[in-house]
């Protein structure tokens, strides 16, 4: 199995040595590299390219997202893992338009931390769940609730047009 290598950017050195203490445990994850900044981040993911860059919103000398916008135009394979106190839209919503391809809160469990760095490396998604719920809720939003001024028998037409069928074949399924 290919060790994924990661680089940790966040501005709180405790929180940098926590990760990067629970990612060296691991037999899978190398950790080749750390930043304090934005720009270091940059700087280093271009030098390192790692597969994986966790990325905090909050740091100096250019944010999280400024930092994953620059990332993905100059490293475009890098993954980028937001890692971040954070759980709002809005910084959910700039930093996944910015490239990111997952959105994990601190207070989650490390656990959901090493499946989230392996789920963005094998190309896809990861949301805490909090995020999850809160996306999900946004969408339904949206889009508002199912139309209730269709019958059931409606619907089942409604469904079946959808899938394909045709008049003759939907009213022989609907005994109709």
């Amino acid at each position: 199995m290919k060790q994924i290598k990661v680089l940790i950017a966040d501005d709180h050195t405790i929180v940098r040595e926590g990760i990067r203490s629970l990612l060296e445990a691991r037999e899978d994850i190398s950790v080749v590299g750390e930043a304090s900044t934005g720009a270091e981040a940059i700087e280093k993911t271009e030098a390192l390219k790692p597969d994986v860059a966790i990325i905090d919103i909050s740091m100096p000398i250019l944010n999280g997202l400024e930092a994953t916008l620059r990332i993905k135009k100059s490293v475009p394979q890098c993954k980028v893992l937001v890692l971040t106190m954070h759980e709002n839209k809005e910084s959910v919503r700039q930093v996944l338009r910015a490239g990111a391809s997952g959105y994990i809160v601190k207070k989650s469990a490390a656990s959901q931390l090493f499946d989230a760095i392996h789920a963005v490396f094998k190309g896809e998604a990861f949301f805490s769940p909090s995020i999850s719920r809160m996306l999900l809720d946004e969408y339904r939003d949206e889009v508002g609730p199912i139309d209730k001024t269709l019958s059931l028998r409606e619907r089942e037409v409604l469904q079946l047009v959808a899938e394909g069928y045709g008049n003759r074949e939907i009213s022989d399924l609907l005994h109709i």
